[in-house]
C-alpha cells in the first residue's frame, strides 16, 4: 500500500492479494482493510481478491480451513464497499474464472 497507486491505471481490473496462509501477516502483506485502501487509490472497474490461504499448508489437514483463512473474502468486500463504492468486487473461488466485458484488448503474448 502507497500513495503511488493512485497514479496507476486506468484499470479495467485489479488482483488484490488480501491475507496469507497462516492466522497472521509478515510486514507488507495487505489484509482486507488495507487492500481495500489499494483498491481506493488505484480505481479499477473490478477487483479481484486473491492471496488468502487458497494453499493452506497440507500437513495442516485438507478440508479444515480456519475462520481466519475463510473470512477475509467478506471483509474485504464490505470495506470496499465503504472506501471504494464504484469498484466491483468479484470473489473467485479456485478454478472459477471471470469475464471483464468491455475491456480494453491487448495483444496475447503467447
Amino acid at each position: 500500500l502507497f500513495a503511488g497507486m493512485a497514479e496507476i491505471g486506468p484499470l479495467d481490473v485489479a488482483l488484490v492479494p488480501i491475507w496469507g496462509w497462516g492466522p497472521g501477516l509478515g510486514p507488507g502483506h495487505l489484509d482486507p482493510e488495507r487492500a481495500a485502501r489499494a483498491v481506493a487509490l488505484l480505481r479499477p472497474r473490478v477487483a479481484i481478491p486473491v492471496h488468502w490461504g487458497t494453499y493452506f499448508p497440507m500437513h495442516k489437514g485438507i478440508g479444515r480451513r480456519p475462520a481466519y483463512l475463510a473470512s477475509p473474502p467478506g471483509a474485504f468486500r464490505a470495506a470496499a464497499a465503504e472506501v471504494a463504492p464504484d469498484v466491483e468486487i468479484r470473489v473467485l473461488q479456485p478454478g472459477e474464472e471471470t469475464v471483464v466485458e468491455g475491456a480494453r484488448a491487448q495483444e496475447s503474448t503467447r
